[in-house]
């Protein structure tokens, strides 16, 4: 590949590298996006998102992204569930505006909200089967959460997501994150009655997914099936899953 551009914004410096097949946005050293012609899955933290969402017990039907990005996930998940309602709030609107240039996000049929995510949520008032959090701001080397839920953020995440709905998070994990990741863990294991960790090998992230109930892993699993290429089928068959009790 090589850099096709290079964009400052209020938020990050976001490089373009890609070629006639397939794009990446690097942010601080790290690519924070990613787009291929053919292929939906990457080895990385977006496989285990999509995974997340797909363990709600009846698939969900409407899903609210707090942070978007290029829509990396949401482009798999528009492939296992043609028909989900997605709303995704990013604060980054240079990002939105790349992403439709060069990821194709208009394909996805996304409903995209520019501006800060957890404002937003505190003025909403819809409900969502499923509400992923995958925010995070940008330092000169790393990535950092904003912190754990304000009382009056975590009664708007809870007015939020339906009755029979879900919650979950991505997290980056290792050096520097670890508190923020045992913090998130417990956060998770004193709200929610089923609580599953998703990994892959590769990626230095975890998504933590909670509700009343979860699909069980083994269906979520044979979606593996849906893929038309082996290489999409080999990452969603190294995706691991543990419950936490």
């Amino acid at each position: 590949m090589r850099q096709i551009k290079s964009k400052l914004t209020p938020y990050q410096r976001i490089d373009i590298w890609g070629d006639r097949d397939e794009v990446e946005f690097r942010v601080t050293g790290a690519t924070h996006a990613w787009w291929h012609r053919q292929k939906f899955l990457t080895g990385l933290a977006w496989d285990n998102m999509a995974a997340g969402v797909m363990s709600h017990p009846r698939r969900p039907q409407t899903l609210l992204m707090l942070g978007l990005g290029g829509g990396t996930s949401l482009r798999t998940l528009r492939h296992l569930q043609p028909n989900l309602d997605i709303t995704a709030v990013e604060i980054d609107g240079d990002m939105v505006a790349l992403a439709r240039e060069y990821m194709g996000l208009d394909d996805i049929g996304v409903k995209v909200i520019t501006g800060d995510a957890y404002a937003w949520l505190e003025k909403n008032r819809r409900k969502f089967d499923l509400v992923f959090d995958d925010v995070y701001g940008v330092t000169h080397d790393d990535v950092i959460r904003p912190g754990l839920y304000i009382p009056a953020l975590r009664a708007a995440l809870e007015r939020t997501t339906a009755a029979d709905g879900l919650f979950a998070v991505n997290l980056v994990v290792g050096k520097g994150h670890r508190t923020m990741q045992s913090a998130f863990r417990k956060f998770f294991v004193s709200h929610f009655a089923d609580v599953r960790s998703i990994t892959t090998p590769a990626s230095l992230n975890e998504t933590l997914v909670g509700g009343q109930a979860l699909r069980p892993w083994r269906e979520v699993r044979m979606l593996r099936q849906t893929f038309p290429q082996e290489s999409d089928r080999h990452f969603w068959d190294i995706l691991r899953a543990r419950g936490m009790a």
